[in-house]
């Protein structure tokens, strides 16, 4: 049997949610699950990177991926975007909190309404995705083990740590604390569902090519500055920036049946920048 062939039944029949995936890590994320056998709604908030996103997975496999366009700082909005996936594919399993961003400045000169964004989008998306799931996970896993005597399949919840936030990041103090915070929600959580067989991780990516991380040109919002791009460069190991595919292969770990018993961890994807 070869390795595709594998690959497509890992996740067969499987329902997931993955947000901010319109573009970079989300998107890759999102086409990998597909590639394993999954359907996926995607998230994002712009219509037309979901749509670009949405294609490429049909391209996989026709009819394997929806669009729903909204923020996760709406409790509102997260509790439709989890409905969505039981009313187009009939259940949900897996749930992917991808969607971030960053405004940075150094701790003095941060305006309150960068900290504010960054916190509502990172750490307080994570937590309504999360809640507004439990009624589609938790509470049918509960029902399974209350009717069967256990669940009948592991569900699934990978949020998104980083390894700028293991570090403590100068210029990033917003970023490290919401990062910072989905590490305790992934522990807490984790902990609260195990007995509902559901598996909490967390995915802490190094510095991977995203245009949140491509060089930084005058006047841009987003990117890195190209000095500290190579400044970072030369403390990663494996001598190489990570990419998308390297973040989306080990969500997909964290997804599916091989880590049927890993609850609670989080796994540092950074070619060894990071090594705890």
């Amino acid at each position: 049997m070869s390795d595709q062939t594998i690959l497509r039944g890992l996740l067969h029949d499987r329902v997931a949610v993955v947000t901010g995936a319109g573009r970079g890590i989300g998107r890759v994320c999102a086409t990998t699950l597909v590639s394993a056998g999954a359907s996926v709604i995607i998230n994002d908030l712009d219509a037309e990177p979901a749509a670009e996103a949405v294609a490429e997975c049909h391209a996989i496999r026709p009819g394997s991926a929806v669009a729903s366009i909204g923020s996760v700082t709406d409790p509102k909005y997260t509790d439709e975007l989890m409905k969505a996936a039981v009313d187009r594919f009939g259940k949900l399993d897996i749930l992917v909190n991808n969607a971030g961003l960053s405004r940075d400045k150094m701790c003095h000169l941060m305006p309150d309404e960068w900290w504010d964004l960054v916190i509502d989008v990172n750490l307080t998306g994570t937590f309504n995705c999360i809640r507004s799931a439990a009624p589609h996970i938790r509470e049918v896993a509960k029902r399974e083990l209350e009717e069967l005597g256990q669940p009948r399949y592991n569900r699934k919840i990978v949020n998104f740590f980083s390894t700028a936030a293991i570090r403590g990041n100068p210029g990033q103090i917003n970023y490290v604390a919401a990062k910072m915070g989905n590490v305790g929600i992934t522990r807490v959580v984790a902990q609260e569902w195990a007995r509902f067989h559901v598996n909490v991780n967390a995915v802490a990516p190094g510095f991977t090519e995203t245009r949140m991380t491509a060089a930084k040109k005058p006047g841009d919002v987003l990117g890195v500055p190209e000095e500290q791009r190579q400044a970072t460069l030369q403390k990663i190991p494996m001598g190489r920036f990570g990419q998308p595919q390297d973040i989306a292969n080990a969500v997909l770990f964290f997804s599916s049946p091989l880590s049927d018993y890993v609850t609670g961890q989080t796994i540092n994807v950074s070619g060894g920048m990071q090594i705890p």
